[in-house]
């Protein structure tokens, strides 16, 4: 049985590694939801296997899938991937499954956050809540259960002390409505083990998370952000990514240092064609899929593993300017793009599906 910690990580010498730091590997749920992936999930289904199949070559891949679709995703997923059978509400680990903490002697830890399905997007979300729990389980790491509702896909961590994250989001009264924003400070330095909040106002627009920062902006080396940058003046995101990227401007990470931006391209914008529509989900969803609606596409949302980034193609215009400024970021990586438009559709990308385990044993 796992053991459940009461005291807090940082207290205990542990933090939030960065993304590009070792990672013991990566940790996916398939996705099944009629309401939220259309034609029984399959073509969505398609593009996770490409997002495991690609990972799968640097670093061990784990995919959760329930009883009912546990024989498709064993079959459809290459052998080296482990699949493991348990329950879930949708497919997002990112915002579900564990954060995973470290220590200076190599060990790792979990941090079980609370989870409300985005505010309330979605009921039940009962075994989504679970995942986190079920994660320290099976890899019999010690876990710490944080007193905060809050998503992985809503902050970025430098690994040196620094978050990064949204107002619209950690601030929203769909998540902690209880606590201050000084409350909420604390929770993130007590459970992440760092020491500066770097606040930005609204995420991407039509992000139906709340504004999570990893569709906006993201930590790629200490004192570096990329962020998604939008030159029309009359598309919505253009006030989004000036005051992103003048909060940044006057920003210092935790050790002093100013931030430098480098600028993502905005694709589109992309909208949801009819045939992409499903009309059959729950009228009481608090979020539905109608044709013409625009998408929340980013390539700040995209992944980085042992070796590799694996990055959204969204749009021919600018998938390879984008291809380009993260291969100049990450000259020592291989750049991978995959298509992933079937992933949008359904609220999130690359970043948003996946969750990594850094490298260290259970302690």
């Amino acid at each position: 049985m796992t053991t459940i910690l009461t005291s807090l990580p940082a207290a205990d010498g542990f933090r939030m590694p960065a993304e590009w730091e070792p990672h013991a590997g990566t940790w996916m749920i398939w996705p099944e939801r009629p309401d939220n992936w259309r034609d029984g999930a399959s073509p969505a289904q398609e593009a996770f296997v490409a997002v495991a199949t690609a990972i799968a070559r640097f670093e061990p891949v784990t995919m959760i899938a329930s009883a009912a679709q546990w024989e498709r995703a064993r079959a459809s997923l290459p052998d080296t991937v482990r699949v493991i059978e348990t329950s879930s509400d949708d497919s997002w680990c990112r915002d579900c499954g564990a954060t995973f903490v470290t220590d200076a002697a190599g060990r790792v830890r979990a941090v079980n956050w609370q989870f409300n399905a985005w505010g309330g997007l979605y009921a039940p979300c009962d075994q989504d809540e679970l995942i986190a729990a079920k994660m320290a389980e099976i890899e019999r790491t010690p876990r710490y259960d944080a007193p905060l509702v809050l998503e992985g896909g809503s902050i970025h961590v430098d690994g040196e002390g620094t978050v990064l994250t949204t107002e619209e989001c950690l601030l929203n009264p769909n998540r902690n409505p209880a606590l201050t924003r000084e409350e909420i400070e604390r929770h993130l330095c007590d459970y992440l083990g760092v020491s500066r909040v770097i606040w930005l106002g609204a995420g991407l627009t039509e992000d139906e998370t709340s504004g999570h920062i990893d569709n906006l902006a993201c930590f790629v080396r200490p004192g570096v952000v990329a962020l998604t940058w939008c030159d029309d003046p009359a598309d919505p995101q253009h006030a989004i990514s000036v005051d992103a990227l003048e909060r940044l401007s006057r920003a210092t990470d935790a050790r002093g240092r100013a931030i430098e931006v480098v600028k993502l391209p905005l694709p589109g914008p992309l909208y949801r064609a009819p045939q992409e529509a499903i009309t059959e989900a729950p009228v009481d969803n608090a979020y539905q899929r109608h044709a013409q609606e625009r998408l929340g596409a980013s390539y700040a949302n995209f992944y980085l593993g042992n070796g590799f980034v694996l990055m959204p193609l969204l749009d021919p215009a600018t998938d390879e300017k984008a291809r380009i400024i993260l291969g100049g970021l990450f000259p020592d990586r291989e750049v991978i793009g995959l298509p992933t438009r079937e992933i949008v559709l359904g609220g999130g990308n690359i970043h948003c599906i996946t969750q990594q385990q850094p490298a260290g044993t259970p302690g």
